[in-house]
């Protein structure tokens, strides 16, 4: 599994073997939200970096996933349509959002690594 990298608003990305991104929210997000009960996936298309592609509804609140690379998403977990649980239960594995080509391949390598994100969480705490 390659290197995690993450956003400021706690989406986590994987490049995968053929090149495509992973992208989830981060199990911090999740705690946040608390029980996600709807995910509403984006559709297959391209979308601007920073553009809202999915929807999470809890029973505190509903958020965006934003996109967070130019890209093309090429797939969706279709699990999370019967079993949005999925993403309380393994919000790092199992209850990952959407696969997507990113139009620049490196850029993933600008974003959050895991030591960045681990000190944004800890900011955000002592704010």
């Amino acid at each position: 599994m390659s290197e995690l990298r993450f956003t400021e608003d706690h989406e986590w990305l994987r490049t995968e073997a053929d090149g495509s991104i992973t992208v989830g929210i981060t199990a911090f997000a999740q705690d946040a939200l608390g029980d996600v009960v709807f995910v509403q996936l984006p559709d297959l298309q391209s979308y601007d970096k920073g553009a809202e592609a999915a929807t999470v509804e809890s029973v505190k609140a509903a958020s965006g996933v934003y996109m967070p690379l130019n890209g093309e998403v090429v797939e969706v977990n279709p699990a999370l349509d019967s079993s949005p649980q999925l993403v309380n239960e393994d919000p790092m594995g199992q209850g990952w959002f959407f696969r997507f080509i990113p139009a620049d391949t490196n850029a993933a390598g600008q974003l959050l690594d895991q030591d960045a994100y681990d000190r944004l969480i800890k900011a955000n705490a002592q704010a």
